[in-house]
């Protein structure tokens, strides 16, 4: 049974930090292509950020420069590094794999603000 466990998150003041992790279990994480998506109240899921099994990564406009994500396949797990935090930050984000079928974390909130 495939499991994504995230951890982190939580409130923090605009131009701060946080970084969200997320700990696969079940799957062949090495091949596995991951993601972070977030949903803001009101609004649709979008794509934060991806990466490859190769390392290739991809981010959306709105946070580029600003977040870097990362893997670290002897841990199976994958990061979302946030700095520069602003408001419109503030979502559920959910990490997101596909490694012989789809897979979604629970999500977990991140709210910015003073």
């Amino acid at each position: 049974q495939v499991q994504l466990v995230q951890s982190g998150g939580g409130l923090v003041q605009p131009g701060g930090s946080l970084r969200l992790s997320c700990a696969a279990s079940g799957m062949i994480f090495s091949i596995a292509y991951m993601a972070w998506y977030r949903q803001a109240p009101g609004k649709q899921r979008e794509l934060v950020a991806d990466i490859t099994s190769a390392g290739s990564t991809n981010y959306a406009d709105s946070v580029k420069g600003r977040f870097t994500i990362s893997r670290d396949n002897a841990k199976n797990t994958v990061y979302l590094q946030m700095n520069s935090l602003k408001p419109e930050d503030t979502a559920v984000y959910y990490c997101y794999g596909v490694s012989h079928g789809n897979y979604w974390g629970r999500g977990t909130q991140v709210t910015v603000s003073s």
